[in-house]
């Protein structure tokens, strides 16, 4: 049965459409908005797996060339693994479903969103949301409530709901909130140094919107879901006595007080095994699972009780700060930052504009000039892994980051280079994402790069006890993270805030809660800004030795084509000769990039050459390149000759051209006249018509044309560090949106 729901969204409609597509599947929709459609599928296996305890969920996001009327790139003209823009989405889509499944589904569940239509307007992070949300509840996998989602941007003082691209591009917040009918599931946000006061505001209109998409998915499932399977409340846990669980907890307390960890731990652990295993082949897989649960409990009940962190903090205590810069030799910028456990390494590359990352997705974004990537090496946690090899994990928290710094990063008017920052974790415990942050804006200045304003990140943490009490953690760790019930992480500068992430295992949390977490996470950012303003508080004056040097140029628009040249023969060619980067925009800004000075000067001598209009009273020194018997033709610039007549060779009579010069003769010449049709009449007698009586009346009226029609003065770089942030909005990449 085919049938059309609609949800009416701000001044918008999203049409859900059931029946037409992949019958087949557990649960399927359609959601469009606009001319953007997504098709979502909900598949789950008949059978849980074996041994684990975990929720093998797994969501993608399929963006085809076709959505956007496009071929994909490559020789084989096909897609490959998803681009690092459907990685983000499909994280957006997993982190507020993941904690709405029973505990004990363990069956394989597969969510695919297919993008098949952009209309480049309408975006399709939270659509993807909601239909996965609408293709589970209709389904007939076990899943506990529904959630909505919705954009949220504020342009000019208003807040606008599901902006378009162009309305992101000026907007000051990019907000994605997923939430039940109830509470909140999660947040991610971008902001251009905004107060946590306008965040909550835009939070609530965003769960205002949420609960009326619940609404109508709910009344969806009433009249088409299909019956739920039901699933059995058994686990893998060991069913122990009220005496050896309290072996376990006496045993696990004392580790604790006597801050017994790592190996000396694990072998209390095996000892407590040996007292209380059976015959059971599976008896340490179960143990392990009670340990953990008991080992939870205590952790909940000390903090939420005694207020009691597991390294003996108090609740709203930062981990010690260190941090420093200009570690690493002949980069163009570096930093480490250390809080407690967790060490982060930061390098900066500055490289040419033309260097930019060109973007092929289905946003209208092509390019970025500031990247942000972060690295988690396994030997950071003290274990053998996979190796180098870049995870959805690694894509997701360096875009938290690369979010979190952007709103600072000049503009390319202001420092016209391309910048990239790499964050390597080399020790983890706990919030390497916020870390990553602060050590990127240390090397960021150190660069040399005029960021508006140092930004420092914090990770919130929440644990709830058995009876509904709460409490609220600062700088949260490894067990804090691993046996909590909220990461809330939040970046930005003295004045506001520029990122901000939220995931929850529980069932939402509310405003209150949020309100208290980022008023806590703002005192906590403001410490942590001290720290790292005492290390480096404004950035260098000057770019590393060891970067690129940029050189700017205004040429005429008309002079374009002479420096590119006949298919880029001219401009490929002073690359090659001087060693340099070379960048022309379509309005005639030139951008010439290398490390040596005397190339750079010579590249822009041989610019200005190219683009230079010749006038009345101009001397050159220029070389023979024809004879004809009426005269020479003498080079004056690269692919502009100008005659000198035979009666200008010389102050006498002359008989032949041949008498006075030959081809590749260096001769000192100055510009008689230049004719409508442009063609150039020179002398040698410079002394004659320089010392003439006209001389100064044919230079004047050479230069009058030359002002009026040069613009070709340099630009050397001047850089404005105190332009107001909002004066000089960016597109926001689409990799920050996630």
């Amino acid at each position: 049965m085919l049938k059309t729901y609609k949800i009416n969204i701000g001044q918008k409609s999203i049409e859900i459409e059931i029946g037409k597509l992949a019958q087949k599947a557990n649960g399927a929709v359609t959601v469009r908005c606009g001319d953007t459609l997504l098709l979502v599928t909900a598949v789950a296996s008949k059978t849980a797996r074996e041994g684990i305890d975990f929720l093998p969920l797994s969501v993608d996001v399929a963006e085809k060339a076709y959505a956007a009327g496009k071929l994909p790139g490559g020789f084989f003209k096909r897609e490959g693994r998803p681009g690092s823009d459907a990685i983000l989405n499909a994280r957006l889509i997993d982190r507020p479903l993941r904690p709405l499944f029973p505990k004990s589904f363990h069956n394989d569940i597969q969510i695919i969103v297919n993008v098949l239509a952009t209309d480049q307007e309408n975006t399709h992070e939270s659509l993807g949301i909601i239909g996965a949300s609408c293709a589970l509840a209709i389904s007939d996998i076990p899943f506990l409530d529904p959630v909505g989602a919705c954009n949220i941007g504020y342009i000019d003082g208003d807040f606008i709901i599901n902006p378009t691209y162009e309305e992101l591009s000026n907007s000051d917040i990019d907000l994605t909130v997923a939430g039940t009918e109830d509470a909140i599931m999660m947040v991610e946000a971008g902001a251009n140094i905004v107060p946590e006061e306008q965040l909550l505001e835009a939070l609530k209109i965003a769960q205002d919107q949420n609960k009326e998409i619940v609404k109508v998915i709910k009344e969806i499932q009433s009249e088409l879901g299909k019956e739920k399977w039901v699933i059995s409340e058994s686990s893998n846990r060991f069913d122990a006595s009220d005496l050896q669980i309290k072996d376990i907890k006496d045993t696990l307390i004392k580790c604790h007080e006597e801050d017994i960890s790592g190996d000396p731990k694990s072998e209390v652990l095996n000892s407590l095994k040996e007292r209380i295993a059976n015959d059971d082949k599976d008896i340490d897989k179960q143990l392990d699972t009670l340990i953990h649960d008991v080992e939870m409990d205590i952790l909940r009940d000390n903090i939420t009780e005694k207020e009691q962190r597991p390294d003996g903090r108090n609740l709203d205590q930062i981990r010690l700060l260190e941090s420093e810069v200009g570690y690493v030799p002949r980069v163009h910028g570096s930093s480490i930052f250390r809080r407690g456990d967790t060490h982060v390494l930061s390098i900066v590359t500055l490289a040419s504009e033309g260097e930019k990352q060109r973007i092929d997705n289905l946003s209208p974004i092509s390019e970025k000039y500031f990247i942000h990537h972060y690295n988690f090496p396994d030997f950071s946690v003290g274990e053998v892994g996979r190796g180098l090899f870049t995870g959805r994990r690694e894509i997701g928290h360096g875009a938290l980051a690369e979010r979190a710094l952007f709103p600072v990063i000049p503009s390319q008017e202001d420092f016209p280079y391309t910048i990239r920052v790499v964050s390597e974790v080399v020790s983890s415990n706990g919030s390497t994402s916020m870390a990553s942050v602060c050590a990127g804006t240390m090397s960021l200045m150190d660069a040399g790069v005029p960021i508006s304003a140092p930004v420092a990140g914090i990770a919130m943490g929440l644990i709830i006890n058995s009876e509904g009490k709460y409490s609220i953690l600062t700088d949260i760790q490894g067990a804090e993270d691993h046996f909590g019930d909220m990461d809330f992480k939040v970046a930005g500068t003295q004045e506001g805030v520029t990122a901000l992430q939220m995931d929850i295992k529980v069932k939402g949390i509310t405003f209150e809660i949020m309100e208290e977490a980022l008023e806590k996470a703002k005192v906590a950012r403001l410490t942590i800004l001290e720290n790292l303003v005492s290390t480096i508080d404004v950035p260098r004056e000057n770019v590393s030795k060891y970067a690129p040097k940029l050189l700017t140029i205004n040429i005429p628009k008309d002079k374009i084509g002479a420096v590119i040249g006949s298919g880029g023969s001219v401009i490929r060619g002073m690359i090659d000769e001087f060693e340099v980067t070379i960048d022309i925009d379509d309005e005639g800004k030139v951008v010439i990039g290398g490390t040596d000075e005397d190339s750079l000067n010579a590249a822009i001598e041989r610019i200005d050459g190219l683009t230079r209009e010749i006038q009345q009273g101009d001397l050159f020194e220029g070389k023979v390149v024809r004879i004809m018997p009426f005269g020479a033709f003498v080079e004056l610039l690269p692919g502009k000759d100008g005659l000198v007549h035979i009666s200008e060779l010389a102050e006498g009579h002359v008989d032949t051209v041949e008498d006075v010069v030959q081809i590749g003769d260096e001769l000192k010449v100055i510009v008689k006249k230049v004719d409508d049709m442009g063609r150039i009449d020179l002398s040698t007698r410079v002394d004659h018509y320089v010392s003439g009586p006209g001389f100064e009346e044919m230079a004047k009226k050479g230069n009058d044309r030359r002002n009026r029609s040069s613009n070709s003065n340099r630009d050397r770089g001047n850089r404005s560090r105190d332009r107001d942030n909002r004066s000089r909005r960016k597109p926001r990449p689409p990799e920050l949106r996630n």
